[in-house]
């Protein structure tokens, strides 16, 4: 299966955040990328008042963004991860953040709302994003052209537990799209990306954004695609937007479990 990393910077412009993702995505289906996956809030990004993001950004799902790309996904027939979207929720204020699996007949068979949400103080900037975010409260596995796929949310690589309930249900494939900060991605990006692809035998997809939001926050970038074994098979760079592909090779998963059958399955 042929997969499409894209790397993208998202500001404040709602409208032209999805125009811009769009576009990267006709792309890849250009490319023949089977499987073709957003970073984290690729519709918005910076600081926004919470009732204002709950009215002006949030969306239901499936809401105007997802039924886009569910198009684009019927009209190219390939699988689709919107990275993460504000998901509506019932309290006004609060949203979830979460990840859409679309497939290629433009179904949503699961989404995933992240579980672990982001709490840090990196110099004078504190982030905590149980002030506008509601936690999810359970993993989700889906289907993708016969491969398992375990879908989380940047901050959730922090905890390998999640990843390993995926292995233990059979995932083939974890998928990890981000908006990892500038100083915690110098020390810590590549490091938890290929630990869960070691630990799991899994391949990991990590899309992550880059540039600065309208708080001065910048992106790390570097997303990655990382094999079973822990190889980087592809890097993002640093400073642009731009997309990474790769082959998934289900002989690859398997050669790796039985040289280290380290995972005892459900």
């Amino acid at each position: 299966m042929k997969v499409a990393v894209i790397q993208l910077n998202a500001g404040s412009d709602k409208e032209k955040n999805v125009e811009r993702a769009c576009s990267l995505v006709e792309k890849a289906a250009r490319h023949h990328a089977q499987f073709v996956l957003l970073p984290e809030v690729f519709v918005f990004r910076g600081i926004q008042p919470p009732k204002t993001l709950w009215r002006d950004i949030a969306e239901p799902i499936p809401g105007p963004t997802i039924k886009r790309l569910a198009s684009f996904a019927r009209k190219h027939a390939i699988f689709i991860l919107a990275g993460s979207i504000f998901e509506k929720s019932p309290i006004r204020g609060k949203v979830y953040n979460t990840s859409v699996f679309i497939d290629d007949k433009g179904k949503i068979p699961g989404r995933y709302r992240k579980m672990n949400l982001f709490h840090a103080a990196l110099g004078k900037k504190k982030f905590v994003e149980s002030k506008i975010f509601l936690a999810g409260k359970k993993e989700t596995m889906v289907v993708c052209d016969g491969f398992n796929v375990g879908l989380s949310i940047c901050y959730d690589v922090r905890f390998p537990e999640l990843y390993r309930t995926y292995g233990r249900l059979g995932a083939d494939v974890l998928c990890v799209p981000s908006a990892f900060t500038s100083k915690t991605g110098q020390a810590h990006w590549e490091p938890l990306v290929r630990a869960r692809a070691i630990e799991n035998l899994c391949y990991v997809l990590a899309p992550n954004q880059i540039g600065k939001d309208n708080r001065g926050v910048k992106c790390f970038g570097h997303s990655l695609i990382v094999d079973p074994w822990g190889h980087v098979l592809a890097r993002g760079s640093g400073g642009k937007e731009e997309i990474l592909y790769a082959h998934l090779d289900k002989t690859a998963i398997t050669q790796a479990r039985m040289t280290l059958p380290s995972i005892r399955r459900k």
